[in-house]
């Protein structure tokens, strides 16, 4: 039996956590932090095959979050996808120049969230 992939969930809002727990909980094992220190302690720890990252969290936002990850060796080939509501072309390539596989917008479309977050762990199996 295929082993579920493992998702970290970074966001600062609990509704949001909860929304994405919903939707991805059955088909993968998921991790949550609400802020950005946890969110780096929890990739070095549980290794996660990707992460879905906030963009505005309070103490540290993602972009110094994905800095920091790409930045370490343990965690610099975890792919991100940053899930925000930061919907302009400025943040969206500041995210995909510091890293980041993706750019998803809140409010998300379930289906499509699914499918980005199955494609990249695609591609990131290859």
């Amino acid at each position: 039996m295929d082993r579920k992939h493992k998702v970290l969930i970074v966001d600062d809002e609990a509704s949001n956590i909860k929304a994405l727990t919903s939707i991805l909980g059955t088909d993968y094992t998921l991790f949550a932090v609400t802020n950005g220190p946890d969110a780096i302690e929890a990739a070095q720890k549980h290794s996660p095959d990707i992460i879905l990252l906030d963009v505005v969290m309070p103490e540290m936002d993602g972009y110094a979050v994905i800095s920091a990850l790409k930045s370490s060796e343990k965690t610099k080939g975890i792919p991100v996808i940053f899930l925000t509501a930061k919907a302009d072309p400025e943040n969206e390539t500041r995210g995909l120049e510091l890293g980041a596989e993706d750019y998803v917008f809140k409010p998300f479309s379930r289906s499509l969230l699914l499918k980005r977050l199955k494609m990249h762990l695609k591609l990131s199996s290859l």
